[in-house]
C-alpha cells in the first residue's frame, strides 16, 4: 500500500512539474467565442472583445504561484485570482498535463452536474493555443453543446512568437497530412505515471480518424475540433487538434464509456518523419 501511495504522489508531482514549466508566463490574446443558435451551432460568426485578456501565471517557488486572470468572461468584473499550490494541486483529478499539451475536463458528461466542460492548450515555444468546448443539459435533448471558443495566447514575458500561418480550411490542412506517421500516449484520471507515459506508433494520419461528429470547427492558431451537437447513448470521444507548425500535428482525443464517464486522454502527434 506505501508503494502505490507513493507512486502516486511522485505521479501527482509530475503532473504539478509540467503544469509549471508549460503554464508560467503572461499569456494574451483575443478570444473568439462561438454559439448555439435555433438550428445548430454558430460556427461562422464569433464574438470577441478586440481587448483581449490576460492570464498572468507566476510561481513564487517550487511549490507555490498564482493564477491572475484579467478581461475574463465568465468572472466578476471580468477578473479572478486563485493560489496554486503543489499539495492541494488537482485533488479533483480534472486537470491533466502531457509534456506539450494540457488542459481541464469534467469527468461526468452524463447530465448531472448540469453542464461539462473542456479546456485544451497546445504549447510550442512561447505560444498557447486554447480551445474551449461547453455543453450543457436541455431537458429536451440532454447534453448539448452550448459554445466553443478558441484563442491564440502569446507570452509577453518574451519575444512574442509571429501570427501563425496554416492552410485556410480544415479539409486543406488535412490533405496536406495525409499519411504523416505518429506517436501516441495516453493518460487516465487519478493514475498519473511519475514520468512521461510510453509511446505507442499509430497508422498515418487519415481524417476519418478525427473528422467524426457533426460539429467540426476550425479557428485561430490552426486550431480544430470535431465534436457531437449533442450527446446520445453509448460511448463517445470529442476531438480537438492543432497545426504547431509546417511538420507538427497534434490531435487530443477524450474518450467517455458508455456512462459518459471519462476514461482517458489520448494525445497523438504527427510529422512528416519521426525525426523530423
Amino acid at each position: 500500500m506505501a508503494s502505490t501511495t507513493n507512486q502516486s504522489n511522485a505521479g501527482a508531482e509530475h503532473q504539478w512539474d509540467l503544469m509549471r514549466a508549460s503554464f508560467d508566463g503572461d499569456w494574451q490574446g483575443v478570444t473568439t467565442w462561438y454559439g448555439r443558435e435555433s438550428a445548430g451551432m454558430d460556427l461562422t460568426r464569433g464574438q470577441s472583445d478586440p481587448a483581449g485578456s490576460m492570464y498572468a501565471i507566476s510561481f513564487s517557488d517550487a511549490n507555490t504561484g498564482l493564477w491572475h486572470g484579467t478581461g475574463l468572461r465568465f468572472a466578476s468584473n471580468g477578473e479572478r485570482k486563485f493560489p496554486l499550490q503543489k499539495h492541494n494541486y488537482n485533488l479533483s483529478n480534472n486537470c491533466w498535463h502531457f509534456q506539450d499539451t494540457a488542459g481541464q475536463s469534467s469527468l461526468e458528461m452524463d447530465g448531472s452536474a448540469g453542464r461539462a466542460g473542456h479546456e485544451i492548450n497546445f504549447f510550442t515555444s512561447r505560444s498557447r493555443s486554447m480551445i474551449i468546448a461547453l455543453y450543457q443539459w436541455q431537458e429536451e435533448y440532454g447534453m448539448v453543446l452550448q459554445s466553443l471558443a478558441a484563442t491564440p495566447f502569446r507570452c509577453q514575458r518574451a519575444c512574442v512568437d509571429p501570427v501563425r500561418d496554416g492552410p485556410d480550411s480544415q479539409q486543406n490542412l488535412f490533405q496536406a497530412i495525409a499519411g504523416w506517421p505518429g506517436m501516441e500516449q495516453e493518460l487516465r484520471p487519478g493514475k498519473w505515471p511519475e514520468n512521461a507515459p510510453p509511446k505507442r506508433p499509430i497508422a498515418g494520419f487519415a481524417s476519418r480518424s478525427f473528422q467524426k461528429h457533426d460539429v467540426n470547427g476550425y479557428f485561430a492558431d490552426n486550431l480544430m475540433c470535431s465534436v457531437p451537437g449533442s450527446l446520445h447513448q453509448g460511448p463517445f470521444d470529442l476531438n480537438f487538434g492543432c497545426m504547431l507548425s509546417a511538420k507538427s500535428f497534434v490531435h487530443l482525443i477524450i474518450e467517455y464509456d458508455e456512462k459518459h464517464q471519462l476514461t482517458r486522454w489520448v494525445e497523438r502527434r504527427y510529422q512528416p518523419t519521426m525525426e523530423g
